[in-house]
This record gives C-alpha cells, structure tokens and sequence, in this order.
C-alpha cells in the first residue's frame, strides 16, 4: 500500500480549515489540523507533513514566524494562505521561505491543484548516485552538488532550500549565459508553476544574502532581461 502524503492545514478558522480538509482528503491526502501557531510548530516535528498549509493570521505566534522556525531547520514546502493581498504580504511571504502565496477567499480546485504543483517541484536527493550522474560545478571558492543537494561557499557549507540551490546550479551551469525571468521559471519550477517572474527575483535575492561577489564570479542582474552567472 503506498503511504499518502501528508499535509498539516495551519488556520484558526475551522470552517475553512475543515473545508480545505475536505477537498485535500478526497485526493487523497492525510491531512492534521491545528488552530495557532504553537501547535503548528510542534506538529511540524510530530506529524511530519510533506506540506504545509499555513494561514498568517494565527492566534499567538502568527504566519510569518511559524514560516521563519520552520524554514530554519527544514525544507518542507510551505503555501501561505492570507486576505492580505498586497504585493508587499506576498513578497514578504516568499522571502521568509513559502513555496507559494494564495489570497483569500480562493477557489477549492485551485488550492489542491497548487498544493499538488509545489509537491511535484520539491525534490529529495537520491541515496546513492552513480559517479557519472553526479551533477556538480565547481568554481574558486564555491563548489554546488545538485545530486546531494549541498553548496560549500568559501570552504563552509550553505544551507538553502531546494529551489534556490537548483537555481543556482543551473546558472552557474552556463556560466555568462543569459536566462529571462520567464525562462528561469520555465527550467526550475516548471511550465505547470501557477506564480509570477518575483518568484525569481525573491530567490536570486536569498543567493545574494548567502553568495556573495567574488572576484572570479558573481551572479548578475542583465536589466530589462534576466540574470547570469558571470565568470570574470
């Protein structure tokens, strides 16, 4: 019998978190539910979902610092469910670490179908590879293995989502190589990824905190197009 996946639905409206456990469960998903923030947290650990629906608006510890506790020990995929609309809830959102941002109210179909597109984009590193599937590029002072999912910057491992560290492995891939925001999108998360080109700005910001400048490479902004890897 293959094991459903699990997703912890993070509300303090019941209704609405009843409903979305509803839907999720005739596609059948397991699925816990918990009211406030602390109870998200300690579910975190004890139910160990493979997703995260998480509401901002919590009782106690609200949205945005379950998603900074979480995110700091773990990478799993994370959908902020809020009214806030604003460009700057969403983008605040995605810099703390979700996966994808979806506005109240919001139509049932869509939320399975963003829950089932985020799964799909997160990636575990496979056990034991062959030597010639290893997929790594080396440069001074940065080394980034896709195929265990590790980064070493200035001879310190980095810790960093999935999704950034793919980003910048396929830049630093083809290095001097153009790619547009839609192109980025297309190649990381996928034609099926229901999100916008700040998804790729959000990121490239977190590899700049993380990556900085060095003499022999840089990761660039090319205005009005897109990013490279630039190797000096």
């Amino acid at each position: 019998m293959v094991n459903k996946q699990k997703i912890l639905i993070v509300d303090d409206d019941n209704n609405i978190a009843e409903l979305i456990s509803l839907y999720l469960t005739k596609e059948c998903f397991e699925t816990m539910i918990v009211g406030d923030g602390e109870s998200a947290l300690s579910a975190a650990d004890s139910f160990s979902p493979n997703l995260i629906l998480l509401d901002l608006m919590l009782p106690g510890i609200d949205g945005y610092q379950v998603c900074r506790e979480v995110r700091s020990k773990s990478n799993i995929p994370i959908i902020m469910l809020s009214a806030k609309g604003e460009i700057f809830d969403k983008v605040l959102g995605l810099e703390l670490g979700a996966d994808d941002y979806m506005e109240k109210p919001f139509d049932s179909k869509e939320l399975v179908a963003r829950v089932k597109a985020v799964l799909r984009r997160y990636k575990t590193a496979p056990a034991a590879p062959e030597p010639s599937n290893i997929k790594c590029v080396e440069y001074p002072d940065l080394t980034i293995n896709q195929t265990n999912y590790s980064v070493i910057y200035m001879g310190k491992p980095v810790e960093m989502p999935p999704k950034e560290l793919e980003l910048l492995y396929f830049l630093a891939s083809s290095p001097n190589h153009v790619f547009t925001r839609e192109q980025l999108l297309d190649q990381i998360w996928g034609y099926e990824y229901i999100g916008d080109t700040r998804t790729v700005d959000v990121h490239i910001k977190r590899l700049r905190e993380k990556i900085k400048d060095h003499e022999s490479w840089r990761i660039a902004t090319i205005w009005g197009i897109g990013y490279k890897f630039e190797v000096r």
